[in-house]
């Protein structure tokens, strides 16, 4: 098997590091999903990444179908709306690696398409966007950990995939624990990711804060107790992972970058996804049920919705 052609569906934050890493790889087409105005605009201004704008060909869905490799790295609340073009770009031989934050994409791309297609994955970049572009720090990014989700690890497609990868700016490796990895990376943006953007303050609060680590471990316990009932070990994860990117006490992680440009956060991804579970397993999660109705609130003071005139009628305190 090899890879000769590769999409990308997603073309943010995330995606722009898979785009800037195999824009240079010779022997491939490398092309971006896409429709309409934003298929207009992406073919005439390109994708400016670390202040070079790259040209990825510009697909529609029915252009690229039957690509050997599709990398979907869209946020969690556009999904939904994309599996129908999911389904248009997948042929019988398309491996699909979705670089999306959670635990669940997977599975939700799985039940349109099949499981077959799917080589589960996670990444780690602090990408973040500036001004009419993404950037971020090749060398300090960890980047894409990959695997199959049972035995062969060393399957044909992941030997494809290393070679791919090979020869590229990217850093990556296989792995044969790839659940724990994704959940190792679920718990980092559920306790480090969340309390961070309530608060509004950067990552170096859980440093200086012990009432900010309070919440912190709070969120991280019910977590630990979801995966262990449904049977994920982090510890092999944490084994393999090392330490994680250096960031400033300054840093500001995705939730929080949503909220300070006004947009909806992964809220639902996140706590929304663990409320979940912890309910079909009849594990309580106090501390995500908080979170993640004052993330929802907070996104509700955004959209304008407690801008009150003063013309309201009055409230009657109890």
């Amino acid at each position: 098997m090899k890879i000769k052609s590769v999409a990308v569906l997603g073309a943010g934050a995330v995606g722009s590091y898979v785009i800037w890493g195999l824009s240079e790889k010779k022997d491939i087409r490398l092309g971006v999903i896409a429709s309409g105005e934003r298929a207009k605009r992406l073919k005439n201004k390109g994708c400016k990444i670390n202040d070079t704008v790259y040209h990825p060909e510009v697909w529609t869905p029915e252009e690229a179908h039957g690509v050997d490799f599709l990398i979907v790295s869209l946020k969690y609340g556009a999904l939904p709306g994309a599996l129908d073009d999911i389904t248009a770009v997948t042929g019988e031989n398309t491996v699909i690696m979705s670089l999306m934050n959670g635990v669940d994409s997977e599975e939700i791309i799985a039940e349109k398409v099949g499981a077959e297609h799917l080589l589960h994955a996670v990444i780690k970049v602090a990408s973040h966007k500036e001004n009419d572009g993404y950037v971020f720090n090749p060398e300090t990014t960890l980047g894409i950990i990959f695997g199959e989700v049972s035995a062969p690890y060393d399957s044909e497609r992941v030997q494809a995939v290393l070679d791919l990868f090979s020869g590229t700016g990217l850093h990556y490796r296989a792995t044969d624990c790839i659940l724990e990895e994704i959940w190792s990376k679920f718990r980092l943006n559920v306790c480090n990711n969340l309390p961070q953007a309530i608060l509004g303050a950067g990552v170096g609060c859980y440093r200086d804060s012990v009432h900010m680590k309070a919440i912190s471990d709070g969120l991280r316990a019910e977590l630990m107790a979801i995966a262990e009932a449904k049977g994920i070990d982090i510890s092999k994860a944490d084994v393999s992972s090392g330490r994680g990117s250096a960031v400033p006490p300054t840093a500001r992680y995705s939730t929080l970058q949503d909220l300070d440009a006004g947009r909806h956060t992964e809220i639902d991804m996140f706590s929304g996804a663990l409320i979940r579970m912890g309910k079909e397993l009849g594990i309580p999660t106090p501390y995500n049920e908080f979170t993640y109705h004052m993330i929802k609130a907070l996104e509700e003071k955004n959209d304008g919705r407690f801008d009150y005139s003063g013309s309201e009628e009055p409230l009657w305190a109890k």
